[in-house]
Formats: C-alpha cells, sequence, structure tokens
C-alpha cells in the first residue's frame, strides 16, 4: 500500500504539472500510522533532480503541492475506505535516479549502464 500511496501522489504531480513537469521526480512514503480512530498518517517525500524543480513542484505560494496532496489524500481516503492525512515534503536529491536501492524498492532491476 505504500507503493500504491507514492504512485497515486506521482499521478496527481504528473497531472498537475503537464508540460511543466521535471521528469526527474520520485516520490516515497516515508512513514505510514494507522491511527487508533481508524485513520492513516501518510507521510511523503517528492525528491526531485535539482533546486528549480523544488519551485515548479511547489508552485506559486504552495498551491501546486497543496492541490497535489488534496487531490492524492481523496483518492488514498477512498482506496482505504477510510480518512488519510497525507503530508508531503519536497526535497532535492540530485542523483536519486543513480541510486540502485530506489529502483529495488520498486520491485525494479536497476542495471548500471557502465
Amino acid at each position: 500500500m505504500r507503493m500504491i500511496a507514492a504512485e497515486i501522489t506521482r499521478e496527481k504531480l504528473t497531472l498537475r504539472l503537464h508540460q511543466e513537469l521535471p521528469y526527474q521526480l520520485t516520490v516515497e512514503t516515508e512513514a505510514w500510522e494507522d491511527r487508533k480512530d481508524g485513520s492513516a498518517k501518510i507521510d511523503q517525500i517528492v525528491y526531485v533532480a535539482r533546486d528549480g524543480h523544488k519551485g515548479i513542484v511547489l508552485g506559486n505560494k504552495g498551491e501546486t503541492i497543496k492541490a497535489v496532496s488534496q487531490a492524492a489524500r481523496a483518492e488514498i481516503g477512498e482506496l482505504l475506505d477510510r480518512n488519510v492525512h497525507l503530508f508531503l515534503q519536497v526535497k532535492v536529491r540530485p542523483n536519486w535516479l543513480n541510486e540502485a536501492e530506489r529502483f529495488t524498492e520498486m520491485g525494479l532491476d536497476f542495471k548500471d549502464g557502465g
């Protein structure tokens, strides 16, 4: 479910950003807590390759990331059939595309081009 939740958020980013989308971004579910009230608290990190991409993802006064968060939270909540508290952070990680463990976590076989 952690991976599916991350993919839902990534989809919402793609839909929101269209041509502006920095294709070098990924979303990871950092923490998932099932709360006593039946809801889920999900912390995700959006990794981008450059500082300029971070600004695009955040948007003017945070409006882009807020809209993405709301759309992802609604879809994840519907999938889980419960309330979801989704918290997104955007961080710059320049070489994430070259990190084998990122692909392994996604169930993909990473082969270095060298």
